[in-house]
């Protein structure tokens, strides 16, 4: 306890922090919840949503109403973190249950999964998750050697059709990433490709069946469905997981063939069932890979458009360079050696992280605290984290609004503690004990590839942001190329 200035008593957390009751309110049940989701979709969009609840309160931990809210979730109500030191209470297992929550305060049917509840959908005290996650770390371990040339296959193709089409006019990205994004994915890990085997149409499949477990999430669909009705139809009923059978049903076929050794292992080493194993094994596939790709390439892209040709020129020379240095080919010793590339990455994540928000029930009485105030939470009550928000923390990052190539170059590493973009802090190393996602380091490979193909082709490029895909990924144009001057 410590005495107020207006002489009473203050309860303090154990760190000295004022105690204080958390800000805000839920509003009037029903119509509260649908006025908050439509200024969350709508009217003000999910970062002004956030910043308005913050600043209303003046504070960054804050009583709301989360979307998509009232007749489709379980209960709208959370108490959001958004400044980078409440937000980690999020990534502590005895503090925050992780069951059921992937998706926030919407779950999808099971029906997606045939009936089961897929590995980031278990919490850490669940048998099974430490089983799913460690048969994941075995399938990155075992087809890590893979990923670089799957990755040449795919995007060597993609950016063949940006060239042949780019003389015509604009090309759009988005569509092109959605199938080679798909087709690296599972050359990754599986060996097969999947336009090869079910035919061009195998990212439409999987876009299909990603977007009947996230329509809830997603908004403008197109310019020509009003709002309104558009919310009726995604945020109030759920579409029914039959609409997808089908195309489920064609990628259930191809990866039981194509990860059939996989899910060998998966029996004789960690004792899952072939049924368990399989869908897991589409879900970690198509949904965290797939998923996390065709959005987290429009995201650097659009950074990378955003930063322009000084940035170009001094990506193109360290990128050439390194390959230089080894060989003339992509190696991992290589893209280790590209420190501004790999800055260049982490910063798009902690700008505009892949998955935006990170949800957990309280798993006891626990206090919160933000930097300069504590806050009692309540057993069983559901905390929601805005990514986008608490790694724009001005506390902890200079100018955190902008964008900074080279903001963890040298020291500046010491900040990637506070890059969250995998539910964990970039200094963490994912276990079985955590939710930390178990594909990190591949998806930071992956980026760095990204980059790096860019510019070993071209001295510098164009695009735009032209609107969002679903109001989840930003819509990328290309406008123009420069072929590389040294080729």
């Amino acid at each position: 306890m410590a005495e107020s200035s207006t002489g009473t008593t203050q309860e303090q957390s154990p760190s000295g922090l004022p105690i204080k009751p958390i800000p805000g309110n839920y509003g009037i049940p029903i119509l509260s919840p649908i006025y908050d989701r439509l200024h969350y979709y709508y009217f003000q969009g999910h970062m002004g949503y956030f910043k308005s609840q913050a600043a209303k309160n003046n504070s960054t931990v804050v009583r709301m109403n989360m979307a998509p809210g009232m007749f489709i979730s379980r209960n709208p109500r959370v108490i959001a973190v958004l400044d980078a030191k409440s937000f980690r209470v999020l990534f502590d297992p005895s503090k925050v249950e992780k069951k059921d929550v992937l998706i926030g305060t919407y779950m999808p049917s099971l029906s997606h999964y045939s009936g089961l509840r897929p590995l980031p959908n278990l919490d850490t005290t669940e048998q099974l998750h430490s089983s799913l996650k460690s048969f994941s770390f075995h399938l990155l371990a075992s087809r890590k050697c893979h990923i670089i040339p799957t990755f040449h296959e795919a995007y060597s193709s993609l950016f063949d059709s940006v060239e042949a089409k780019i003389a015509s006019g604009p090309v759009e990205f988005n569509s092109l990433n959605q199938s080679s994004a798909f087709d690296f994915t599972c050359n990754a890990f599986l060996g097969a490709v999947p336009s090869e085997v079910i035919g061009p149409s195998a990212s439409n499949k999987a876009a299909i069946w990603l977007l009947l477990q996230f329509h809830p999430l997603a908004s403008r669909l197109t310019k020509f469905i009003p709002w309104p009705i558009e919310d009726l139809l995604l945020h109030c009923v759920p579409l029914p997981p039959c609409l997808a059978r089908s195309d489920y049903e064609a990628l259930e076929k191809f990866f039981s063939k194509a990860g059939e050794s996989l899910l060998e292992d998966a029996a004789n080493k960690f004792g899952l069932s072939h049924h368990v194993a399989l869908h897991n094994l589409i879900f970690m596939t198509s949904f965290n890979a797939y998923g996390g790709f065709r959005v987290f390439m429009p995201i650097l892209l659009k950074w990378l458009a955003y930063a322009g040709e000084v940035l170009h020129r001094r990506l193109a020379q360290e990128i050439r360079s390194a390959v230089k240095s080894s060989n003339g080919t992509i190696t991992l010793n290589a893209l280790e050696n590209m420190e501004l590339t790999k800055s260049v990455v982490w910063e798009a994540l902690r700008l505009d992280p892949p998955v935006e928000n990170q949800f957990g029930h309280a798993r006891t009485d626990l206090i919160i605290e933000s930097h300069d105030t504590a806050f009692r939470v309540k057993k069983g009550e559901m905390i929601c984290g805005y990514q986008p928000l608490a790694m724009r923390d001005e506390k902890v990052f200079t100018n955190a609004e902008e964008f900074v190539p080279d903001r963890f170059v040298g020291e500046g590493k010491k900040l990637l503690e506070y890059v969250y973009w995998s539910n964990g802090p970039e200094t963490v190393v994912p276990t079985m004990g955590n939710k930390q996602c178990p594909g990190k380091d591949m998806v930071i490979l992956v980026g760095r590839l990204f980059v790096a193909h860019i510019f070993l082709r071209y001295d510098t490029f164009s695009a735009v942001h032209d609107g969002m895909v679903l109001g989840l990924d930003p819509r990328m144009v290309f406008k123009s190329v420069e072929k590389a001057s040294d080729q």
